[in-house]
């Protein structure tokens, strides 16, 4: 399994695709058992089938729906791993009783974590407010990553202060002194977070999104950098957003492709040139992004997805771009409609390649080598046919279509309203308009585009955003995102001086 790694997919298949003992930390939201309408937040198939499945009965049929989950994360938890599990109280008690404690063990329990926020009550209420979430926090063994130092919080005065450090003093100076440990004191197992707002920096836009604090502290805690961080219910992506800050690696996984396309975008606007890559696995990829992006980069990328190995030489290779996990040599054509002359040298190459290799191969029946490419014209088929037939040697063609599904990216197009002047600043009226055969999901906005694309506006569902402008040049770009998480990018250039003109 790639770290660094967006997945699209229900989290149970693809946990069952990682290692075992390969994660150090896991933290999941999972849906809470609520049966509530404003659990959906995203809309798309994958949540929506998500959902009605988890919901198939009642609180027996959610436990295992979880359980069957939670075992595989058990699975690929390393010995000194931990998991943080976040639930409130539909469900805690049973999360406890009937997941938790059967598959970590009672011995392995190490805090009930109180996360305690605010929010307005009911006017007429006739019980207490539900004001707190739950996360327990199990090891998978006796020995676990507890880094202590790392999450110290102030003392509320100096009195306290002094006494806490006192009491976490590291050595004693001459004369009696303390030298005092800096950081504070340990947070207790309820924490004060505060819930975000709508005018947070990092709001955007999720109905459920937790601090970024919060997930600090976890991931902090009890992970070392360089650790691998998994959160398969990943929403609106602040596990990895955090993580990848954190100089920690991750995987983010979801059912919900607006969910992978959201954190996709939360990521590229935190990321610097000293950021890790991180790759986006879709159900279905535009052909246009396929077909035209960096040669060497689609090599590796689709010499991976098709599970070979890349050559990394890029020197004396024979034109070969990799090999499978037998040893068979690959290529790749980054093109159409891939002629004959492709089948002749590429022969000759795997001759050339391991002449052992090829001779056993060619005895034994099996490809002695794979062509991967979008299509093949006729000599090609022809000239591959007649390979098998007259030499009994077999070279495999393979498109990418039969390695990933691909699929038609949706249209866009932007109109724009000039609303005159504002104090100095001319205000700009936007409207996106996208068409998708799988519907279109969101829009996400950026309004002083460069050369890449780093969002202000992640997750617009209406498309019409309004701006105001000093006179100059401007550039605003808008992506579109349908329900299979496919994109399509416009940009906008804008000059303005007395009046506005669109280039």
């Amino acid at each position: 399994m790639t770290i660094n790694k967006l997945i699209l997919g229900d989290c149970l298949e693809v946990l069952k695709t990682i290692n075992s003992e390969s994660i150090d930390l896991i933290y999941i939201d999972p849906p809470f058992f609520s049966n509530k309408n404003y659990e959906v937040i995203w809309g798309d198939k994958g949540e929506v089938r998500s959902f009605q499945d988890r919901w198939a009965g009642g609180i027996e049929h959610y436990v295992a729906w979880l359980k069957e989950r939670i075992i595989e994360m058990h699975r690929i938890l390393k010995p000194t791993g931990s998991i943080f599990v976040h639930c409130d109280w539909h469900a805690n008690a049973y999360i406890r009783v009937y997941i938790l404690d059967k598959i970590f063990g009672l011995n392995n329990f190490r805090n009930e974590l109180i996360w305690g926020y605010k929010r307005p009550s009911a006017p007429k209420q006739k019980q207490l407010s539900r004001l707190h979430d739950t996360i327990f926090w199990y090891s998978k063994s006796d020995i676990w990553i507890f880094n202590g130092d790392d999450i110290r919080i102030p003392y509320a005065d100096s009195s306290i202060a002094r006494a806490g450090y006192v009491a976490n003093a590291s050595k004693m100076t001459d004369g009696g002194n303390v030298e005092l440990k800096e950081g504070g004191k340990l947070p207790e197992d309820w924490w004060d977070i505060p819930m975000l707002k709508g005018n947070s920096k990092e709001w955007i836009g999720y109905p459920t999104q937790k601090p970024e604090a919060l997930l600090e502290r976890i991931i902090k805690m009890a992970s070392n950098e360089g650790d691998t961080v998994l959160d398969c219910f990943l929403g609106g992506g602040t596990t990895v957003a955090v993580a990848d800050r954190l100089n920690r690696n991750w995987i983010g996984i979801d059912q919900s492709p607006q969910a992978i396309k959201v954190t996709e975008f939360r990521l590229n606007k935190q990321q610097s040139l000293f950021s890790k890559p991180f790759t986006v696995q879709l159900h279905k990829y535009d052909y246009d992004t396929l077909r035209y992006k960096d040669a060497f980069e689609f090599e590796t990328w689709i010499i991976n997805q098709f599970g070979g190995l890349v050559n990394t030489k890029q020197r004396n290779d024979l034109g070969l771009d990799g090999r499978t996990k037998d040893n068979q040599p690959i290529q790749v054509k980054r093109s159409e409609n891939v002629g004959r002359n492709v089948i002749d040298n590429f022969h000759s190459a795997v001759m050339r390649y391991d002449k052992a290799l090829y001779e056993k191969n060619k005895a034994e029946g099996n490809p002695v080598g794979f062509i991967i490419a979008f299509s093949f014209g006729k000599g090609a088929i022809q000239e591959v046919a007649r390979l098998k037939v007259e030499e009994n040697v077999l070279i495999k063609l393979v498109t990418v279509e039969e390695i990933v599904p691909i699929a038609k990216k949706p249209s866009l197009k932007v109109e724009i309203t000039d609303w005159g002047i504002s104090k100095g600043l001319r205000e700009i009226a936007f409207e996106a308009i996208g068409e998708s055969e799988t519907g279109v999901q969101f829009y996400a906005w950026q309004f002083d585009y460069q050369d890449n694309f780093i969002p202000k506006i992640l997750f617009d569902k209406q498309g019409k955003q309004t701006y105001k402008f000093k006179p100059g040049e401007h550039k605003i770009a808008v992506k579109v995102v349908d329900n299979e998480g496919l994109e399509n990018l416009e940009i906008i250039k804008l000059k303005i001086n007395g009046g506005v003109k669109r280039n």
